[in-house]
């Protein structure tokens, strides 16, 4: 079974209303057809606001991909089911797979809580509060100022804590990673990976992948090339490497996978879609255990999802 912490797939169809992608075979990295082909249990589908989009506009926005989430991925497909909590995903029958909402930086809720309460009452169970630049929120990783949570980034953390929802580093400017790991009860890293195997700045340090292991956390090893070594391609053996720096630091279970598929434009060797999951896993069994993949794959993610 799959866990897979992050995909642009609303986006895709937000781009291209009308298209019923996510119905064909290869039309995204992740569709329909592919998540049942590819032992998919979980997946986590992003809310991400288009930067041309001016205030006004965004929350519309994010409405119209909460409304594809609900038509689009869940009435169209019926193995297909919403889930918001751990008791949801032990609900599903063996040939189900779960779809959780996701919200990718704060634009969307224009700095209004109740816009972000009205998404987390559609769904939404994880949020990053940034992008790569700075909003009303905190700085993203590629903000040249690198601030940290502004009042109301602090404010949009106690209502994820109160709602036990999951707040997601992965965008975020070192600063506002630790003003969160301070204030956030329940963190993770959707997709990210090893800065010291790869020095992009949306990779994080060793520093802040031991504060996650620390605070019982887990960071989604992502499949962006740019993000796993400094070549311009990438090989699964690369995804290998930041598995094992991770589990060299003590991570083995904290250790997911967020792929960013369909928010990626090229993609790792043998790992171009979500049907490919398979190349993965056959080359994961030959480095680790049964136990291990399974963690990696399903486990660690399933466990931290609130009850």
């Amino acid at each position: 079974m799959i866990f897979d912490a992050h995909c642009d797939v609303l986006l895709k169809l937000y781009l291209e209303p009308g298209s019923g992608a996510f119905q064909s075979k290869q039309s995204l990295h992740i569709t329909y057809p592919q998540l049942l082909h590819g032992k998919g249990k979980v997946q986590l589908f992003a809310i991400y606001i288009p930067s041309e989009l001016k205030p006004g506009q965004r929350f519309q926005a994010a409405m119209e991909m909460v409304n594809m989430f609900y038509h689009q991925v869940l009435d169209r497909n019926p193995k297909m089911k919403l889930i918001s909590s751990k008791k949801d995903v032990e609900r599903l029958a063996d040939d189900e797979i779960g779809a959780l909402l996701t919200l990718e930086g704060a634009e969307a809720v224009e700095e209004d809580l109740t816009k972000l309460e009205i998404l987390y009452k559609l769904g939404v169970r994880s949020v990053g509060l940034t992008w790569n630049w700075a909003n009303a929120a905190a700085d993203g990783a590629l903000e040249p100022r690198g601030g940290g949570l502004t009042n109301f980034g602090h404010d949009m953390v106690t209502f994820l804590n109160e709602k036990c929802i999951w707040t997601d580093v992965s965008h975020l400017s070192e600063n506002a990673f630790w003003d969160v790991m301070e204030t956030a009860d329940f963190p993770i890293a959707s997709h990210s990976n090893a800065y010291s195997i790869c020095p992009n700045p949306r990779n994080l340090k060793n520093d802040q992948i031991e504060a996650l292991i620390k605070k019982n956390s887990v960071m989604g090893i992502t499949f962006v090339p740019p993000f796993l070594n400094k070549k311009g391609t990438a090989e699964i053996s690369d995804v290998i490497r930041h598995i094992e720096h991770v589990c060299s630091l003590g991570g083995e279970d904290h250790i997911g996978f967020g792929s960013d598929f369909d928010g990626i434009d090229e993609t790792v060797k043998g790992l171009s879609s979500y049907v490919q999951y398979d190349n993965l896993i056959n080359t994961l069994h030959r480095y680790y255990s049964e136990k291990q993949v399974k963690k990696f794959l399903f486990d660690n993610f399933f466990e931290r999802l609130p009850d």
